[in-house]
């Protein structure tokens, strides 16, 4: 019998992005595709792969039969519910933070570590937070050739990474500045802003997105530490591996809606070229690589986004630093680096189960 996947979080951002993925794939390997969300949106109707579907409420019953249940909302409902599906018998695959450094759940990217799906004590599989999972194909497929052993990482983060509010604060701000002179000295930007209303304590971010780039994404964690910068290091580490993998990363948000950019300096045990790096992303099916930097070609998040793949670019040498390799990488935050590794992760279990 086919087995029965539910998506939690069906009528959420990620949610609608999960549901398109599925809709768009050639096949499927389930026999039911069962739609939970909260009691507020229960009883709505979502089309999935041509048949309409009701949204129910996330209840302990609701996980009765179900054999994958996948989690596309916030940390604190994925703490209380993943555990009830597991315990109702299903792998519950959890796109929050809340299980992403616990010893005993694995964190997958099917590409880099598929064999890891099948150690879950708990019953539950994490998915790496969008700004890991953004270099992760292209890492994976170089460690494995070259042996990974630094890692420094600057990301350029789309304002959907922090959700609807982000988003509709960059539209915000952008509308208010629009055909004004701004920029002329370090406080027109705000001083516009607060003119329309747009006040920056009541902004998702620390600073204006608006001809702005701000260096916070997160949390501040202390030390000068943000929580993204954090979960690049210890996701990282985890995903491949590599326990005491030296690593570095800051986290800048920028005035894009959707995709993150990383610029990532990765320096490898053996010498590696560009010629060789070329050869292992273009074997990877989920790597696209746009490398063609004499002729101006090479990825932007604006060419990328509602794309699946990762796309590479900007593959080069780094200038004294031995066996070290810099390079560009894109990827939509909403499908690979969530919803899209989810549903993979899910697909990677379909066989197994049922």
């Amino acid at each position: 019998m086919a087995p029965v996947l539910a998506l939690v979080g069906a009528t959420g951002a990620v949610g609608t992005v999960m549901i398109d993925i599925i809709n768009h794939r050639e096949t499927v390997p389930w026999g039911e595709i069962r739609l939970i969300a909260s009691a507020r949106s229960a009883g709505k109707k979502l089309t999935v792969r041509g048949e309409e579907l009701t949204v129910i409420e996330l209840t302990a019953e609701a996980f009765d039969g179900v054999d994958v249940a996948m989690f596309d909302v916030p940390d604190e409902i994925s703490a209380e519910w993943a555990p009830v599906a597991a315990a109702r018998g299903a792998v519950a695959v959890d796109n929050s933070g809340a299980f992403r450094m616990d010893d005993q759940v694995p964190l997958v990217v099917p590409e880099v570590n598929a064999d890891k799906v099948g150690e879950r004590p708990r019953g539950i599989i994490a998915n790496p937070n969008c700004t890991t999972l953004s270099m992760m194909a292209a890492l994976g497929a170089l460690h494995r050739e070259f042996e990974l052993k630094e890692l420094v990482v600057a990301s350029y983060q789309a304002v959907s990474g922090a959700g609807k509010e982000g988003v509709d604060r960059l539209y915000a701000e952008l509308e208010a500045v629009a055909g004004k002179p701004v920029g002329v000295s370090a406080g027109d930007v705000r001083a516009t802003l607060e003119s329309a209303g747009l006040s920056i304590s009541d902004s998702p971010f620390p600073a204006p997105l608006a001809y702005n780039v701000v260096p916070s994404a997160g949390s501040y964690k202390g030390d000068g530490w943000y929580s993204e910068e954090l979960k690049v290091r210890n996701e990282s580490r985890k995903i491949l591996g590599i326990p005491d993998l030296k690593v570095s990363a800051t986290c800048v948000r920028v005035p894009v809606v959707t995709t993150h950019s990383l610029a990532v300096h990765a320096t490898f045990a053996r010498e590696v070229t560009v010629e060789e790096a070329h050869k292992v992303l273009e074997a990877q099916p989920t790597i696209v690589l746009v490398d063609d930097p004499e002729n101006n070609v090479f990825p932007t998040p604006g060419d990328v986004v509602g794309e699946d793949p990762t796309y590479v670019g900007r593959v080069r040498q780094a200038l004294d630093f031995p066996n070290t390799l810099d390079f560009f990488v894109c990827g939509d935050n909403l499908r690979k680096g969530a919803a899209l590794n989810t549903y993979e992760i899910a697909e990677t279990l379909a066989p197994q189960l049922g």
